[in-house]
């Protein structure tokens, strides 16, 4: 906090008088005067120059007004960051996200967070990429976490990064020891897919016309989870998705991810995103922040592995 010394010298310079000074403070103007005085003869320096029309800041007086708006700012954000974690302590978070990254990377994403603010809780609601996108445009969310093919409008985009699509499939597959998989390789093993109309679906069917190949999914559903689990429990079962959308459980149920040798399959980028011009709350604002740093490296270790 500042000294009456430097509060009343910092009036002064801001006002540009004693008078104009002394009211805003409430104090006499000479007690501001032999204030100014005393802190003058401690730094053996002249602070003002005094003119009849009022107070003019010397070289020296302008350098420490500078360092004291600068001591008050930092107190002023100081301040702002406590009040902050206190915000954190208890608020309600409500997130959006597509189906493929509800059953995996954001349950983990939130369990972490709670380890470090257990007050704040979430609510997590599951559409498609159209739904998400009027959420988060209207302000029904939050933050919104989805795949996207374009740059999204009239949001505000937190990060973004690359989500290839990557096929799944179990660490012993026969793929895994192939140097490079094409499209037309898929041929001899259970697909399953995503419904079409999903972003990764409309991606994978179009590469394959492209490609000249056509697949057809032994199975497909609109649930990731269940398209997940039956490419567990399916011999030589392959599916496809984001490294983000098994970012942690692939490597409990020793799956693995590997990239497809179709360069249209990586037009994605997985974005968190907020509404365009609005004030964030503080538990808002430090969950970004964490998802934010987590995610960068998290995904920084997944093309590590897959390059």
């Amino acid at each position: 906090m500042l000294t009456n010394e430097l509060r009343y010298f910092f009036a002064v310079a801001t006002s540009g008088s004693l008078s104009t000074a002394s009211e805003q403070l409430f104090v006499a103007g000479s007690a501001i005067s032999r204030q100014i005085q005393k802190l003058e003869a401690r730094l053996g320096v002249t602070l003002f120059e005094r003119h009849a029309r009022g107070m003019v800041l010397t070289d020296a007086g302008q350098i420490l007004a500078n360092h004291v708006r600068k001591s008050m700012r930092d107190m002023e954000f100081a301040l702002a960051e406590i009040q902050g974690l206190k915000a954190v302590r208890k608020a309600l978070v409500r997130i959006a996200c597509t189906d493929g990254m509800a059953f995996d990377l954001l349950p983990g994403l939130l369990a972490r967070f709670r380890q470090q603010h257990p007050g704040v809780n979430f609510d997590l609601q599951v559409g498609t990429a159209l739904q998400v996108a009027q959420w988060i445009r209207h302000n029904e969310c939050d933050v919104a976490f989805q795949f996207s093919l374009a740059p999204e409008r009239d949001v505000e985009i937190i990060a973004a990064w690359p989500a290839p699509v990557l096929l799944l499939l179990d660490a012993g597959h026969p793929l895994t020891q192939q140097p490079s998989v094409t499209l037309d390789l898929l041929h001899h093993y259970p697909l399953v897919l995503p419904e079409a109309g999903t972003t990764i679906r409309q991606l994978f069917d179009l590469s394959c016309r492209m490609a000249g190949t056509f697949l057809e999914p032994t199975f497909s559903s609109n649930n990731f989870s269940a398209l997940y689990e039956f490419t567990r429990h399916t011999a030589q079962a392959i599916t496809v998705c984001s490294h983000f959308s098994v970012l942690w459980r692939a490597r409990l149920d020793a799956m693995t991810l590997k990239a497809i040798n179709n360069t249209s399959l990586s037009q994605r980028t997985l974005q968190i995103q907020a509404p365009g011009s609005r004030h964030r709350p503080a538990a808002v604002e430090t969950f970004l922040q964490m998802a934010t740093q987590m995610l960068a490296g998290e995904h920084s270790k997944w093309m590590a592995q897959l390059a």
